[in-house]
């Protein structure tokens, strides 16, 4: 049987402190967790802990970079004209070609794609 918690008085929602909310954001970042499950185990709404995690990430406004490594290019070696205007990204085993002409929406939503 579950847990039962009575909340008297005038106020009648139940609150939760900074620190349960970062323990449980913390809980459903972990690999393989399901926001359902930690929810339940928690005694809060599934809808609560996802506007947590949304109002967390609209004040995390944190900017990341990634390294860059800029080699010179071989003199014997002649860049196609398919190869002009390219950037490559790479990421772990992937590798992403992206035309400069490419539209910046496009680009952006690719490199959000690889980031997650």
């Amino acid at each position: 049987m579950g847990q039962v918690t009575l909340i008297s008085g005038r106020e009648r929602r139940r609150h939760w402190s900074d620190e349960d909310r970062v323990r449980i954001l913390a809980a459903i970042s972990a690999p393989g967790a399901v926001v359902a499950e930690v929810a339940r185990r928690e005694d809060v709404c599934t809808s609560l802990v996802y506007k947590w995690r949304r109002d967390a990430r609209k004040r995390s406004q944190r900017v990341e970079f990634a390294p860059v490594i800029v080699e010179p290019a071989e003199r014997s070696s002649v860049a196609s004209l398919e190869e002009r205007g390219v950037i490559v990204v790479e990421v772990n085993d992937a590798h992403v070609r992206i035309r400069a002409d490419a539209p910046p929406t496009l680009v952006a939503a690719t490199l959000k794609a690889l980031r997650a």
